[in-house]
């Protein structure tokens, strides 16, 4: 049985060009160091082979800090390294695919823009859903319109499965999220681009509180 793995506050992605030039390994064990229990590679633009190699030493950081692992996109890479999952967008292999090739055991994630999305993720049995984007947010060069707290809401009240809000999220907007009942929360460039790493994921906290 798979489980929740959204039982947790914070969802870290990796995004190297934001990290003030460190390395996602190194962004990467300070997330885990100050308690982050899930963390998602993300990386567009670099070679496969760099990204496998990344990936692994990801995977091993997880195991030791017992996090939990997704990779975005690439359900070949995910396997390679014995990933606990993968994320996918709505753009991507179909879910029912995923699941052939992965199997039963692998957590899917999907993101969903629209009430419709989101009905249609329950029918097709993901494992949990990306909410969003609920702020404008430039971290990806391809993504959809800001969706507002309108579908957060809609979602709290009516989709069944676990789910973690996405883009736009800082310090000073995360409660307000908090107040419309999410509970676990997506954050890239907030955390990434920290100066201080540890500092900012206390205030997080601090604020969701």
């Amino acid at each position: 049985m798979r489980k929740n793995i959204l039982d947790t506050d914070l969802y870290c992605l990796t995004a190297e060009k934001f990290s003030l030039g460190r390395s996602n390994i190194a962004v990467v064990e300070e997330m885990l160091a100050s308690g982050i229990k899930l963390i998602q590679y993300r990386e567009k633009e670099k070679y496969m082979g760099e990204k496998y190699e990344e990936c692994l030493a990801i995977r091993e950081l997880t195991k030791k800090y017992g996090a939990t692992f997704i990779v975005n996109d690439h359900i070949d890479l995910a396997l390679a390294v014995s990933a606990d999952g993968v994320h996918v967008g709505q753009e991507d292999m179909p879910v029912e695919v995923i699941r052939k090739l992965i199997g039963q055991e692998m957590i899917i994630g999907l993101s969903t823009h629209s009430k419709e999305q989101a009905e249609k993720a329950v029918i097709l049995g993901v494992d949990y859903i990306g909410v969003g984007p609920i702020y404008a947010t430039q971290t990806k060069d391809d993504v959809c319109a800001a969706v507002g707290l309108a579908y957060l809401d809609y979602v709290v009240q009516h989709i069944k499965l676990p789910f973690v809000v996405i883009g736009g999220i800082k310090e000073h907007n995360i409660a307000e999220l908090a107040q419309h009942g999410a509970k676990c929360f997506a954050l890239v460039t907030e955390i990434v681009g920290a100066a201080d790493i540890a500092g900012t994921i206390k205030n997080l906290r601090a604020k969701i509180a």
